[in-house]
């Protein structure tokens, strides 16, 4: 990396930078080509409602799976058993055009039993899933 040069001062050691330059010059190039051709997944963020949970009708085409902290399920108020969710979730959407519904789940539930519950509707053939939380319906 030095070079030792020998003179009337004796011998004298200087730093050769132009290496530290072209890896310098390398990765700056890096850096700046990187966000070009590097895109993200899309993500679709959910909006604020305007109107109150409560008040959100059920019986209009929104479906609403609700896991609960002692494991049970229900669709849209209904209880439904694990092992009956998937067939139930494609006798609700047999007839339907829109293949989107939610799940609402308490606050200590564990996501690992909500990513259950994400897979069984989309091995039914649902296309979009929405999350609600307890914090979400309080417009927190």
């Amino acid at each position: 990396m030095g070079m030792m040069v020998g003179g009337k001062r004796g011998i004298v050691s200087e730093m050769n930078v132009v290496p530290l330059i072209d890896i310098l010059l390398v990765l700056l190039v890096i850096f700046m080509i990187i966000p070009v051709y590097s895109k993200g997944l899309d993500a679709v963020i959910p909006q604020q409602s305007t109107e109150p949970p409560e008040q959100t009708p059920i019986d209009s085409g929104v479906v609403v799976i609700q896991v609960f902290a002692d494991g049970a399920l229900r669709i849209n108020q209904e209880p439904v058993a694990w092992d009956a969710l998937g067939s139930r979730l494609e006798e609700v959407f047999k007839q339907r055009a829109s293949r989107i519904a939610f799940i609402r789940g308490d606050g200590p539930v564990e996501f690992g039993v909500v990513a259950k519950v994400i897979d069984v509707m989309h091995t039914s053939g649902i296309a979009s899933v929405g999350l609600l939380t307890p914090d979400l319906d309080r417009g927190l």
